[in-house]
Formats: C-alpha cells, structure tokens, sequence
C-alpha cells in the first residue's frame, strides 16, 4: 500500500501524543542517561524500521512487543532456576481509533534515517532459509534476548515472531549489522558477521509471523 504524505495536523497530533514516550527527531546528542531514561523505543527511523499495514492494525490493537518493557532489567524479578519478567508490570501501548491510526502511521512513514539503510540490501532470491535459522537459534546466538516463536528465546529483546509482518527487511538488515548506528548505547552486540550471514538471517526474520497468513 502506497504511504499518503502526512499532514502539519496529523505530525502535530503525532508529536503530542507520541513524542513523550518516543524520539521523533535524531538526538543530537545520544547518551547514556537518555538510554536510561526513556520510556519507549526512537521512532525517528520509523519509515525505514515498519510495515505501514502493521502499524495501522496494531496502534488499533497493541500487543507486547517487548516482553521485558524498554528496559528489561527495571521489571526483573528473582527466581529459580533464573530470574524472570513481571510481565504485569511492563506498561500497555495505548490504543488509537482507526482513523487515527491510518494518520499516524503517514506520519511515521514520513520519518526516514536518512543514510543508515545498508549499500547492500536484502536480496530475498535464493536464501537459505534453514541455514538462517540455524544461525539465529544456535550459531550467533539471536535467541539469547529474542524469540522468533512465543516461548523460545530470551526476553530483554523485542520478539520477532511476527517480524515478518512488522519490520522492513533492510532495516532487519541494517540493524543486525551495526546496532550502534541507530542506537549508540544499545546493548545488542554488533557481531562479525559474514554478507552472507546477514542476508540469511534476514530472509529468516522476514519469514516469521507469515507463516499465519
């Protein structure tokens, strides 16, 4: 579905009801006190992160992206054999009418990272998809913090078991290559990986939460 260009009105309603909890502008100065501090996920990079589709449908209906809140550690709890998340702790998105949700979603589209997408973008031809899973599940150790199905994988990630549906591919990509780009202090690691690693453990993310449809 082609993006509609976003309006004055519909940026503004964005940046007041959005820009609280959310960057909507690059930060000119990432630290780590704003790592700490912040309530909910940039979304300057919004257009080139989302699927339009996703976004319309799920700021009608949120459900957990990030099963261990923004910071995972502020809702850890003791346990045994290891600690868990308070699940019932971890704030709820606010939902949004449907109206609402078509104009906000041409606002975020319209945020571009203007330069972070990679030289080489993903090429879905010819992916071994079975090596991708492999290399997320066991090789470079992706399941540590996220799950590519409810159950399996760590929590301080956001899941990825509808990944497919929700984020671009290039951005997959791109992220997966150099977190630090994005986010300076962020503690996804930045691995050593091959092209050809990244162009199938991105053809394996984009694979998840399609399977249902």
């Amino acid at each position: 579905m082609l993006t509609q260009p976003a309006t004055a009105e519909t940026a503004a309603d964005l940046k007041g009801q959005c820009g609280a909890c959310h960057a909507l502008e690059k930060p000119a100065t990432p630290t780590l006190d704003r790592l700490w501090a912040r309530k909910g996920p940039d979304l300057w990079y919004a257009g080139d992160k989302f699927n339009r589709d996703w976004l319309v449908q799920w700021l009608q209906a949120p459900t957990t992206i990030r099963p261990g809140g923004v910071l995972w550690f502020n809702h850890a709890k003791p346990g045994e054999p290891r600690d868990t998340i308070d699940t019932a702790a971890v704030p709820k998105h606010m939902a949004v009418s449907a109206a609402a949700a078509g104009g906000f979603a041409d606002a975020l589209m319209a945020l571009k990272s203007n330069g972070l997408m990679p030289a080489e973008p993903f090429k879905a031809e010819g992916q071994n998809l079975m090596m991708g899973a492999m290399a997320f599940n066991k090789l470079r150790g992706c399941t540590a913090c996220h799950q590519d199905k409810p159950g399996n994988g760590g929590l301080s990630g956001p899941q990825l078991y509808d990944a497919g549906k929700r984020l671009q591919a290039n951005f997959v990509l791109a992220y997966t290559q150099d977190p630090q780009k994005f986010d300076r202090y962020v503690w996804m690691p930045r691995l050593t990986l091959s092209a050809q690693d990244l162009q199938r453990i991105t053809a394996y993310i984009n694979t998840l939460g399609k399977e249902a449809q």
